[in-house]
């Protein structure tokens, strides 16, 4: 089975209610992703220096599939049903966001 990791930088669009959107993105949003068959795990990083233009928190979600875009089709049709059901967050601005296919196997150090 093909792994994928998606790569998604956000901002809060509100830096005075930071922890709220954290709190959204870690107790909701993070839950609704996971939720889609093909998305296995996800974490999330905050850039002690965002560059401009650039997300100041970035998810990786690892995705194993042998169709790429049908997680990718799942996932949009999430994002329009959690939309509908008051679930996104207006705080968050999503910046980008890229798939990317894994070509080896994890390193780690020795």
């Amino acid at each position: 089975m093909a792994r994928w990791l998606l790569a998604v930088e956000t901002n809060c669009n509100d830096p005075m209610r930071e922890k709220e959107f954290n709190d959204w993105y870690e107790n909701t949003h993070l839950p609704d992703v996971l939720s889609v068959p093909g998305i296995v795990r996800a974490s999330r990083y905050e850039s002690g220096n965002p560059a401009e233009e650039r997300g100041k928190f970035l998810a990786l979600y690892e995705i194993e599939t042998e169709n790429e875009l049908q997680v990718l089709a799942d996932l949009t049709d999430g994002m329009t049903r959690w939309t509908e059901q008051g679930h996104m967050s207006e705080l968050a601005t999503i910046l980008s966001g890229c798939l990317y296919r894994q070509i080896t196997a994890p390193v780690e150090s020795k």
